[in-house]
């Protein structure tokens, strides 16, 4: 509860202050600290002030003030008497007063003792790998920028404490220039945390620094953890952290985030922070002229009440002197500020011979040069150092070379996919099988057996077999991101993506795309562009998904057995040469400002076992997850729609056709026939729509029994691929890849192209375009696959 809700004549106990440091420390002055009893005396007539009586002396304070004071209430405490064994506990013969004053005093202990943690940091620093090792979480982790693009909260225990952690976007400012920069602001300003857990990246370190400048402006509680720590030692670079920490105002805990080493320390400082607050407190100093004119700007701020109890007045007024959009909307009609501000940019301008926002860019860094001039001492050998990164990059990002190389590694991709997956593929469809022949076995012939054989078993059976595919793609994929690779690979298409008027950031959320449509639409907010964003949106469902792959590996290995490597390397480029196709059409219709290309390419590190084993098992268990659920549902209701109404004694094919699930698929049969599909092709079309993975479970109930009557499919083939290679001409099979490639995205992806553009407008446009686009194509590759294998 919080002190601004709590009625005239009520008690309750502190817990703790939030809010930024100046304004938290004037409270904590007045005497709001943790354990004190507060009552409130009386409301004013408007309902603002309050007063409040707290340690024997009575204190007015404004409700927006009193929201920043946490509290347990009287109430509370009467309903932790019943539900905590420690008050439960108490002796039956203590007085009510005194019972509840101990609950009081419990709960306010219990409720000190919850610490919230936000991690902030540049991207690639190694933020989201020591969120995952401190707080036991399994975030996806990868060696670019933009891999977490909202907050993503973890909770644990520790020594006591009840800890949340959050991870928040990597940025490298917090300025208004990213949507990241912007929603990392927003969190560390709205919800504001108890602790700022600023993570730099050691081998990197007057970079990382600059944020870390911007956190100190903020006047948050912040301990920093030098990530990475071991690659500056291995480098034979030296370190002061402690001279360091004093001149920064804040804690310095070298930490290994891949192994853990240094987590506890760091822990213990941000319990330390927590409980006892900074040691010493500095602003960063920007020099006589612009810390003039800040005070000024600083000062009209803090008289505005209401903007001062949510914001520290200094860090607004440096923002402000930068005309940052957003503070200047927040800042709107303040009086005599706009003013103020447009006569010291001149003065400033004048004096220092630049704007204000590069005057205070070179004050930052020039602060930070000086402080690791004191501390920081690089290892100078007498030859330059050609890393280990530099020779990579002196292959992969080759003129000649680059893309090649990348070809190549997709083709491996695919082939090991294929190759490596056969096997335990082959074993799963036999036991899937025998499952099927033992549980048919066991049960008296009726429709029980019939749905049980036909519609789980099959149904989820043939999706499950794909399962080591899914498994071995996403091995790799994580290979490539950990590696860094990724990041060269937006780097060397950059010239290619400006051509067709998108940004090399761009390509991340495309390659995403290969794993999951929803995730990479999201990781669109590190565009700044507006028009690269919408477009690259729009693009994604052109990128085959990890859910359309089961579908390509079963038609490719059933209809092209000499080379399924290359037949699926050739349907994810196809849908790459069309999305990139598709941007150049919509980059006409979208205009917007263009922005530079801004990416960091990060060094090479080793891929830890651990790192990829997390990533390709959570892959693996979602798709698990989703196989007992969404899979199993949808398989049941197929078998349903095609055992109903019944038919005896007119043979399952007869049956099929007439069923609810025959009906379906003749009524949408006319639109498809001229790309080569049978009305069950088209069942599995319509199901794909809630998601890719049900094509194949729909097919392997509507075939269940087909595999049986025809016969003809070589060795290693599934069940379910030796009755399509009966029953489907192959030039209908190539189609079939490609409409499925390019056609409606999942509801899935359709909603997150809603949520992410703000309307449905572009989600319906989406939709409707990729629905043109793969009838089109289809119907080119049946006709061509006619020409190449006649019927």
């Amino acid at each position: 509860m919080i002190l601004a809700d709590l009625q005239t004549g009520e008690k309750a106990v502190v817990v703790r202050v939030n809010g930024h440091g100046g304004f938290r420390k004037r409270l904590i002055e007045m005497g709001f600290i943790r354990g004190k009893e507060v009552r409130v005396v009386l409301n004013a007539p408007l309902k603002d002030p309050i007063e409040y009586e707290i340690i024997g002396y009575k204190v007015s304070l404004r409700r927006e003030e009193a929201r920043k004071i946490e509290v347990v209430s009287e109430q509370e405490a009467r309903e932790a008497l019943t539900t905590d064994e420690h008050l439960q506990a108490l002796p039956g013969d203590m007085e009510e007063q005194e019972r509840l004053g101990r609950a009081l005093e419990h709960v306010a202990q219990e409720r000190h003792h919850e610490i919230r943690v936000a991690l902030v940091g540049n991207p690639n620093c190694g933020k989201t790998s020591l969120f995952n090792i401190a707080s036991g979480s399994h975030e996806h982790v990868g060696n670019y920028s933009g891999v977490t693009v909202d907050a993503k909260e973890g909770h644990f225990d520790y020594k006591g404490y009840k800890i949340t952690l959050v991870d928040l976007p990597g940025t490298y400012s917090l300025s208004a220039y990213s949507p990241e920069e912007l929603y990392v602001r927003k969190n560390l300003i709205e919800k504001t945390p108890d602790v700022v857990v600023n993570v730099v990246d050691a081998s990197n370190i007057e970079r990382n620094l600059y944020l870390t400048t911007q956190v100190i402006d903020m006047n948050l509680r912040t301990v920093m953890a030098l990530n990475m720590y071991d690659e500056l030692q291995s480098k034979g670079d030296k370190l002061d952290t402690r001279q360091l920490g004093h001149l920064l105002g804040l804690p310095i805990c070298p930490t290994v985030s891949r192994d853990g080493r240094g987590i506890p320390e760091l822990m213990d400082a941000v319990i330390d922070m927590y409980e006892n607050g900074p040691r010493r407190h500095l602003h960063i100093n920007h020099g006589k002229e612009l810390e003039k004119s800040i005070k000024l700007l600083r000062d009209i701020i803090h008289a505005n009440n209401d903007i001062n109890s949510r914001y520290s007045a200094r860090y607004l007024a440096i923002k402000y002197l930068e005309h940052d959009s957003d503070v200047e909307k927040m800042l709107e009609g303040v009086a005599g500020l706009e003013p103020t501000r447009e006569k010291e940019s001149a003065r400033i301008k004048e004096v220092l011979g630049t704007n204000p926002e590069s005057a205070i860019v070179d004050a930052k860094y020039a602060f930070i040069q000086g402080a690791l001039a004191e501390t920081y001492e690089q290892y100078h050998d007498t030859k330059p150092r050609r890393t280990l990164t530099d020779r990579i990059d002196a292959i992969v990002t080759n003129k000649w070379l680059a893309f090649p190389i990348f070809v190549v590694l997709l083709w491996f991709i695919f082939w090991a996919t294929f190759t490596i997956g056969q096997y335990p593929m082959d074993w799963i469809d036999a036991l899937v099988g025998l499952l099927g022949d033992w549980v048919g076995g066991m049960m008296r012939d009726g429709w029980f057996k019939d749905l049980l054989v036909d519609g789980v078993i099959a149904g989820v059976g043939s999706v499950l077999v794909f399962l080591p595919n899914i498994m071995i793609l996403y091995f790799f994929i994580s290979i490539m991101e950990d590696s860094g690779y990724m990041a060269r690979a937006a780097f060397i298409v950059d010239k290619l993506m400006h051509k067709i008027g998108l940004h090399g950031k761009s390509f991340i959320p495309m390659v995403m795309g290969f794993g999951c449509n929803v995730p990479a639409i999201m990781a669109t907010r590190s565009i700044e562009s507006r028009k690269s964003r919408l477009v690259t949106i729009a693009i994604i469902p052109f990128m085959s998904c990890a859910g359309r792959l089961p579908i390509f590996v079963l038609f490719a290995g059933a209809f092209f057995p000499e080379s399924p490597a290359t037949a699926l390397l050739l349907i994810y480029l196809l849908g790459v040469v069309l999305a990139l196709l598709s941007a150049k059409l919509f980059s006409c219709f979208v205009k917007d400002d263009d922005l530079p290309f801004v990416m960091e390419l990060p060094p090479y590190r080793m891929p830890t076992g651990k790192a990829t084993w997390r990533h390709t098992w959570e892959k693996g268990k979602q798709y698990l997850e989703k196989m007992a659920t969404t899979i199993l549902i949808f398989s049941i209701l197929i078998w349903f729609l095609g055992y109903f109404p019944r038919h005896e004694g007119m043979g399952s094919a007869y049956q099929q056709e007439h069923s609810c699930i025959g009906t379906l698929g003749k009524a949408v049969e006319p639109a498809m026939k001229p790309l080569g599909f049978n009305w069950k092709m088209d069942v599995g079309l319509l199901t794909g729509i809630g998601a890719k993975e049900l094509v194949i479970s729909s097919l392997g109930v509507m075939y269940a029994q087909e595999g049986e009557e025809y016969e003809g499919g070589t060795e290693g083939d599934t069940q379910l691929q030796s009755a399509l290679k009966a029953t489907v001409p192959t030039a209908a099979a190539l189609a079939y890849m490609v409409f499925v490639l390019l056609y409606f995205p999942c509801i899935a992806t359709f909603v997150a192209i809603k949520n992410e553009t703000g309307g449905w407008r572009w989600a319906i446009l989406c939709a409707l375009y990729t629905m043109i686009v793969a009838w089109v194509f289809a119907f080119a590759a049946f006709r061509i696959g006619l020409l190449l294998w006649p019927v």
